[in-house]
């Protein structure tokens, strides 16, 4: 059997009936851990706007809240695989949930935004040990595939339940007591995982040939977080700025190296071979794009409900529901389809849902506060993302053969996180940059006071329309407030917009890019499985009983 993370292990189908020791205990400890997990990821979504208020930021300090949790999953969850295989995925469990306690710890102490994230950081590097050891711990204990397909559907579950609710439970507790109470009990269940985990859970480990890519995972990660510097800091730095600048030069001349590291590595985290097999490559692409597309439109409304309208971190709870539940609802029937109609169209009709609810969002008027023009955009996102997270699994798998079908069901993950990862920044960017824009428009045309004229345009000039649509009634360039609302609707419509492009180019790629192309067609049943933020950690092939 080829696991998520690249690591080959035998598999009998006649292994008997008997469970291993130890399988209830590590199924109960993975499932409240990959939870836990999801949790930490998508709890900042219900709170942007309270981190706004109470810490004074701006728009892409808001950005980097997000991004560094998924910067730190995406560059390290591939050696956290590995670390797992050889020191045990317990100690790996451990070990995350630990960071997410530390983190959490860290984020509900902040008395600055830069201090918040580290404790973004902390979780994303905890999460990302979290989802691959809890994956592959529960995989370790199972004897025949019909047993694995259902504890990886359990922990699909668990996983799936988490990015349902974390924004609801965000938005309960910051509303009964303050943003900090959120972290204070996500450090809770952190430390309840823990003891589940040292208590219940099997030490598993598989070291027969996997060693680490320290080269390859070092130039990564330094030439993605330059990158993605460079793009946050942009809108509001200046793209012709000395440190944007060389943030972008740098990043890739980090990333050249990798590729070339790469090509030599014995042990790579990408194999770049696979990327000559042109309907891996179009998964691949359709990977990063359509899951660019939905973190992309999942942040851009929490903006537009948080520091835009500053509401209720319940009611901004409320579309999240709607953007991640359908991928746990529809477990059990995206699980069907998968045997019954091809992954390709599946995905097509997916990312074209994504497109329709998106470009649906364009339509939204910032001054409306009522949540009804937000259910059937983020329902048709929902749904369309339901369809897509284990499909682009699946068409990746359907590409390649046999032996190669863990390194490509890896490889895919890691570039559908690096979409996860690019959608918060890119929408930053678009959307400070045409608010920022569309706010010195409306400022100059406008028939203010010269106090309160000259008060914005500082404001504006130190934190952006975001600054001023927060300032108090009363305060010097509040009279500005209704340009900066109406400046900041205009830049996050720009945004949706370009999700829906995002969500109908990676539709298009599907459609037309998979013309002609024969699939691998293997025996096997196959256990879709959501990753983080609604992500899919991808699809065990199982041999067939």
């Amino acid at each position: 059997m080829t696991l998520d993370n690249g690591t080959t292990t035998s598999l009998s189908p006649t292994a008997g009936g008997a469970r291993t020791p130890g399988y209830a205990g590590t199924l109960a400890a993975a499932c409240c851990a990959v939870f836990v997990a999801q949790v930490a990821n998508a709890l900042p979504a219900s709170l942007n706007g309270l981190f706004q208020q109470d810490l004074n930021t701006h728009g892409s300090q808001l950005t980097w809240i997000t991004a560094a949790f998924m910067i730190s999953v995406v560059c390290f969850e591939f050696t956290f695989g590995v670390l797992g295989d050889l020191f045990g995925r317990r100690r790996l469990i451990t070990a995350g949930t630990a960071l997410v306690a530390a983190g959490s710890t860290v984020a509900a102490l902040a008395p600055s935004v830069q201090v918040l994230w580290i404790g973004a950081a902390l979780n994303g590097l905890g999460a990302g040990a979290m989802f691959p050891g809890s994956l592959t711990a529960i995989t370790s204990v199972t004897r025949t595939s019909r047993e694995r397909a259902h504890s990886v559907a359990v922990w699909s579950g668990f996983l799936s339940a988490g990015a349902a609710v974390s924004p609801l439970l965000g938005g309960v507790f910051a509303r009964v007591g303050s943003w900090r109470g959120s972290f204070w009990v996500l450090v809770g269940l952190a430390l309840v995982s823990m003891v589940l985990t040292l208590t219940l859970a099997a030490e598993s480990t598989s070291p027969a040939g996997r060693r680490l890519d320290v080269p390859g995972q070092i130039t990564f990660a330094i030439g993605l977080v330059l990158v993605l510097y460079g793009a946050v800091e942009g809108p509001e730095s200046g793209w012709t700025t000395l440190p944007v600048i060389l943030a972008f030069l740098l990043g890739t001349c980090f990333l050249a190296g990798f590729v070339v590291v790469e090509l030599g590595a014995e042990s790579p985290i990408f194999d770049l071979a696979l990327f000559r097999n042109r309907a891996f490559a179009v998964s691949s692409a359709v990977a990063v794009i359509g899951m660019l597309a939905f973190l992309g439109a999942c942040f851009a409304t929490s903006m537009w409900l948080g520091p835009a309208q500053h509401q209720d971190p319940i009611r901004v709870a409320v579309p999240f529901l709607l953007l991640q539940g359908p991928a746990f609802v529809l477990i059990p029937v995206v699980s069907r389809l998968l045997h019954r109609v091809a992954p390709t169209w599946l995905l097509t009709t997916g990312f074209a849902l994504m497109a329709v609810g998106c470009l649906l969002c364009t339509r939204l008027d910032v001054h409306d506060p009522g949540l009804g023009a937000f259910v059937a955009p983020a329902l048709l996102i929902g749904i369309g993302f339901a369809l897509t997270v284990s499909s682009v699994t699946a068409v990746a798998l359907d590409s390649v053969p046999p032996n190669l079908a863990g390194m490509a069901s890896a490889t895919t993950n890691m570039l559908r996180d690096l979409g996860f990862a690019l959608g918060p920044v890119v929408v930053g960017a678009v959307a400070l940059s045409k608010a920022g824009s569309a706010f010195a428009a409306n400022l100059s045309g406008a028939d203010l006071p010269a106090g309160q004229l000259a008060a914005a345009r500082e404001v504006a000039g130190a934190g952006g329309p975001i600054a001023v649509n927060s300032l108090p009634p009363g305060a010097p360039g509040s009279a500005a407030h209704g340009l900066a609302l109406d400046a900041l609707g205009t830049g996050f419509s720009t945004a949706f917009l370009v999700c829906g492009a995002a969500a109908a180019v990676a539709a298009a790629l599907t459609a037309f890019g998979m013309i002609g192309v024969r699939a691998h067609r293997h025996a096997r049943v196959e256990a879709p499985v959501p990753s983080p933020s609604g992500r899919d950690g991808g699809r065990e092939t199982l041999p067939t009983a």
